[in-house]
């Protein structure tokens, strides 16, 4: 706090002491064997402004050091430090308060992150164990596919690879803060990560009678392929849900100075302009996620996003309403991995 903030809080204090020189001539005048003049009535004055100054000053100091602390505490590590070094009652006071506070913050902060990490923990059980069932039921599906009509067993296919991209969007989303510990940076070709993810959706593929190309030719990058696998699933399910009927998606690589570049071009409807700056946000539908019949959780991009992020990759997408999207992975060229080699 600065010299001139601090006189202004001690207004009570100035105006007490005018108050009161005020009152020492008012007693002057009033004492009949004393001549009042004006020059000693100044000299005093004077005397007593000297003292209140010097009083301010040193009380100034001294505070200004526990203003510090405040000051420090609330720059470096608010609520997580301890307040220390108070003199006064009133500094040891404010010390009390402020540390009882700081431990109260932390005890809440401490239960949440025991919480959440019980909650995690339970969502990778939970996710786990999904998956016995899902493979079974996949298994059973298939044992009577001879048995029911062919739309039915697509349709049941069709459902239970939804219920499966459901599951892994939880899994992933509860990893998000602990991707640090679960990935692999490796070098790994292109094509080997996504020609099994277009195989798996095969059924999509045939059912809308979209057609599919791979453009360019194959190129290695250093990522991880289980979290691109998911980052490539996830856009080309929208890519898939957003086209009609008899339409085609583009899948192109091409390599430039600065890294690799892979492209998920689709001819649907496109995305509104004023929905686009949004897409990758945690729940945001849009306007195509409230109007389509097939159902939006608003996740999926977000986590193609969240995990293009963490692993280094740039995600970037360009639309035109009715006419189609275009979804960007690039791949960036590591200079000291280069180096290296």
């Amino acid at each position: 706090m600065k010299f001139l903030s601090y006189l202004k809080d001690q207004w009570s204090m100035i105006l007490g002491w005018l108050f009161f020189v005020g009152l020492t001539i008012f007693v002057m005048w009033l004492a009949p064997n004393i001549m009042i003049d004006w020059g000693t009535v100044g000299y005093l004055a004077l005397i007593q402004g000297v003292f209140l100054i010097f009083y301010l000053f040193v009380n100034y100091l001294s505070k200004r050091r526990w203003w510090g602390k405040l000051a420090n505490l609330q720059q470096t590590s608010p609520l997580q430090n301890y307040l220390s070094g108070s003199h006064t009652e009133e500094e040891k006071l404010v010390e009390e308060y402020i540390n009882q506070l700081i431990r109260e913050h932390q005890t809440v902060m401490q239960e949440a992150i025991t919480n959440q990490q019980d909650q995690k923990d339970y969502i990778d059980s939970w996710v786990h164990e999904i998956k016995v069932p899902l493979a079974a039921s996949e298994l059973l599906v298939r044992s009577i596919e001879f048995d029911i009509d062919d739309q039915k067993y697509t349709l049941l296919e069709n459902e239970l690879a939804k219920i499966n991209e459901y599951v892994e969007q939880v899994l992933y989303y509860a990893r998000l803060d602990s991707f640090s510990k679960d990935y692999l940076i490796q070098e790994y070709e292109l094509k080997s990560i996504i020609q099994p993810v277009m195989r798996s959706q095969a059924n999509y593929f045939i059912q809308k009678n979209l057609r599919y190309e791979i453009v360019g030719e194959d190129q290695r990058v250093l990522t991880d392929a289980k979290w691109v696998t998911f980052i490539f699933k996830q856009i080309l399910s929208n890519a898939i849900k957003y086209t009609p009927d008899n339409k085609e998606i583009i899948i192109s690589i091409e390599k430039g100075k600065s890294g690799v570049s892979l492209a998920i071009k689709d001819t649907g409807i496109g995305i509104p302009k004023e929905d686009l700056a949004r897409i990758f946000d945690k729940g945001f539908t849009g306007t195509n996620g409230r109007l389509s019949k097939t159902h939006s959780t608003g996740l999926g991009l977000y986590l193609a996003k969240s995990l293009a992020e963490k692993i280094g990759i740039e995600l970037i997408a360009e639309s035109t309403e009715g006419e189609g999207t275009t979804m960007t992975l690039f791949f960036p060229i590591l200079n000291f991995y280069n180096e290296k080699r």
